[in-house]
């Protein structure tokens, strides 16, 4: 059985397969800790009750050796998981001779150059469970509300933000190719066709940036909705985080636990959020001692000002045109402006989710491609979406990463994923 299903087996003989977290023993009675990716399982060894051979085995065991142990599975509610094992019998499957990551303290640096061993830490345990859960979460809540999955491509001749950030590669005799840094244009055109549509995938940008919040490699969820207006799409991005953030506090309690995790912050994450534009946010951190130019993008250490001066996520909405892609709807109340927002997380964790309502006029969008001195004949397919029945929609792109180190309280985003992509990282 597995340690997880062991509630169910308590009175019987099980065996129990996993791998050895610690051992103890006072001479008389033993203790062994196991571990098999659904749980933890305290085992106790009475010697005088045991084939010397058992006892032998045991005090060979080493950390993560790989063991097959037998025993009589009992309720314990001081035990982890609740239950208990009396050991009669245990195998050696696999030794573990000198693991490299003892219970002392190591640097980071050591960590992630064994990250493939350090993934078996109870810490690193429970956030990846977390960002599973999180994950399943967001293809849940698109599911129920009748949104198609599309599976947008990751090499692309088309861009979808700043050239410089963009990873290229040459494409056989058709020049250059890039790993994507968003589905988002293909999605544009899967949505007049389905009408609400999402892709999940990885996305690459090839930023020097060495921040706690970027990767080179990164995953991203990405909505795009036929017939909805900012306002539309600034409601579904609360209504999505919120309920992220409550199924993982519903479900992973005892993971978020074991990240020492205040919760506190998290339940607050309801609808409505806060709501504040450009402009305005502008003003409240002159209030709060910084000074950002009005026409220049908010940068990582206001963003953390300003989304700590709210107790939930705060959405910035409107931000100037000069600082935004190409494809964002000119403000027509104010056209020096965008209809976008960005989605900023409190406790110091920044923008989580990026979002506008798209430029649905044909000749708009031309100009905005010729300013960008982008080349035309890449987007004459997503520009004949304007041609073919354009028609108003809207979409964001939530970053799994991020949001999953907000939910478990990171302070880097390098834990949030399994193997880690940076500037100066490519192994594992």
């Amino acid at each position: 059985m597995r340690i997880g299903d062991l509630p169910k087996a308590v009175g019987q003989s099980v065996t129990v397969r996993g791998w050895v977290m610690t051992t103890r023993s006072s001479g008389k009675i033993g203790f062994l800790v196991l571990r098999d990716g659904t749980g933890y399982l305290q085992a106790v060894l009475p010697k005088a009750e045991l084939p010397e051979s058992v006892w032998e085995s045991f005090k060979q065991l080493t950390q993560e050796a790989s063991v097959a142990v037998t025993g009589a599975a009992r309720a314990d509610a001081r035990a982890p998981g609740g239950v208990e094992l009396t050991l009669t019998g245990l195998e050696l499957l696999g030794p573990s001779l000198d693991f490299p990551i003892t219970p002392k303290e190591h640097g980071t640096t050591f960590l992630f150059e064994h990250r493939h061993l350090w993934l078996r830490s109870r810490r690193q345990v429970a956030v990846m469970r977390v960002r599973h859960e999180a994950i399943q979460a967001m293809r849940d809540f698109f599911y129920q509300r009748g949104f198609v999955l599309v599976d947008t491509p990751l090499l692309t001749g088309a861009i979808g933000e700043s050239a410089g950030n963009l990873f290229e590669t040459d494409y056989f005799d058709l020049g250059k190719a890039y790993l994507a840094q968003t589905g988002q244009l293909y999605l544009e055109a899967a949505a007049a066709a389905l009408g609400k549509v999402y892709c999940f995938g990885p996305t690459f940008r090839a930023e020097k940036s060495k921040t706690r919040r970027h990767l080179t490699e990164f995953w991203m969820v990405e909505p795009e909705v036929a017939w909805y207006d900012s306002q539309d799409n600034m409601r579904l991005q609360e209504d999505f985080v919120s309920h992220v953030v409550g199924r993982c506090l519903d479900r992973r309690k005892e993971d978020l636990k074991e990240l020492e995790r205040d919760t506190a912050p998290l339940e607050r994450v309801t609808p409505p959020f806060h709501r504040i534009s450009y402009t305005d946010a502008l003003k409240k951190l002159e209030g709060l001692g910084a000074s950002v130019e009005w026409g220049k993008d908010i940068g990582g250490d206001e963003e953390t000002m300003l989304a700590n001066s709210f107790e939930k996520p705060v959405l910035v909405y409107n931000y100037p045109k000069k600082a935004k892609a190409f494809y964002m709807k000119e403000n027509p109340a104010d056209p020096r402006t965008v209809l976008n927002n960005d989605c900023l997380a409190p406790e110091g964790y920044g923008e989580i989710i990026g979002g506008s309502q798209r430029e649905d006029d044909h000749d708009r969008l031309l100009a905005r491609i010729r300013q960008e001195r982008l080349p035309e004949d890449a987007y004459g397919w997503y520009l004949d979406l304007r041609k073919y029945g354009t028609f108003v929609h809207s979409g964001f792109g939530l970053g799994v990463e991020r949001t999953v180190a907000w939910i478990c309280g990171m302070p880097h985003v390098r834990e949030a994923i399994a193997f880690p992509r940076q500037m100066h990282r490519l192994r594992p």
